[in-house]
């Protein structure tokens, strides 16, 4: 199967930067979107940034003009910068991705959430 890890999180002090990735494994594989989301304690989860394919974005209000989004498709890596970190930006960030893969002798499809990694912003 497809696995999408996501790596960078960790703990900063507001107005700080964090670069997260998320690589997909499984493979040949294809993606068609990646999306950024973010869920903090006693919250619902909520979306960050998605990027298609083709590079068309995304932005939740909250973090639009912070938050970039950008993927490698030879890699097949997301990643987002985020630059400007504030305290209600602490949450657990996962990735998620959909598209196909090559298993079995025939193209499958997939979609895909990573585990998530902590991202920690104190004020």
């Amino acid at each position: 199967q497809v696995q999408l890890v996501e790596s960078g999180g960790g703990f900063v002090q507001a107005g700080g930067s964090l670069r997260l990735s998320c690589a997909a494994s499984g493979s040949i594989v294809t993606i068609n979107t990646m999306g950024w989301y973010r869920q903090a304690p006693g919250k619902q989860r909520e979306l960050v940034a998605t990027i298609t394919s083709g590079g068309n974005t995304i932005y939740a209000d909250s973090v639009k003009g912070r938050f970039t989004i950008s993927r490698n498709n030879a890699k097949n890596t997301v990643y987002v910068q985020m630059n400007r970190l504030k305290p209600e930006d602490t949450a657990v960030y996962s990735c998620n991705g959909d598209g196909r893969w090559f298993s079995g002798s025939r193209w499958r499809d997939f979609a895909s959430w990573g585990q998530g990694t902590q991202v920690t912003v104190s004020s």
